[in-house]
């Protein structure tokens, strides 16, 4: 893989979502990361389960064009309502298909878990996590919300798991 060295580790992170489920990829070595691309998967609108098969190839045809070798995703959260908890563990749960079936390596992060590593703060907003994910890789501009998300997945996984 070109740019890639011994030792890497090309990290996707995922933020999923029912309608948007944004992704990101960086390339990770000895506790640096290095932007590779981002951007979402819009599922179109009709019946649920097409949407989940929306999420699903879409993640696959990311995993597929882009070789990662670790899928990060966003533990879920408990929300006051019930039916969209749901619609996001079962867009979770094709995310992590789409990855297991291309044998990555998954790991899960709580939402306040991925702020605090970025930001530093497990309430940090949704803006700043945008400025520091751009901050962080050295972006020219802040990226889609939902890719923000994803990227800072990457990079709490980057931050906890592949430090030296």
């Amino acid at each position: 893989m070109p740019g890639r060295g011994l030792g890497s580790d090309r990290v996707l992170g995922i933020d999923p979502g029912s309608r948007i489920t944004g992704y990101g990829i960086i390339d990770a070595a000895a506790g640096t990361a290095r932007y590779v691309t981002s951007g979402a998967v819009t599922t179109a609108k009709g019946p649920f389960t097409s949407r989940l098969a929306d999420i699903y190839s879409g993640v696959a045809d990311v995993i597929a064009e882009h070789a990662p070798t670790t899928l990060a995703i966003e533990e879920a959260f408990f929300a006051k309502n019930a039916q969209s908890a749901l619609k996001l563990g079962q867009a979770r749960g094709v995310a992590i298909a789409a990855a297991v079936a291309a044998t990555l390596e998954v790991h899960e992060y709580a939402p306040r878990s991925v702020k605090l590593a970025v930001v530093g703060s497990g309430r940090a907003s949704k803006a700043q996590v945008q400025y520091m994910v751009r901050a962080i890789l050295g972006l020219d501009s802040e990226p889609q919300a939902d890719a923000a998300d994803a990227l800072a997945v990457a990079i709490c996984h980057v931050n906890t798991r592949l430090r030296p």
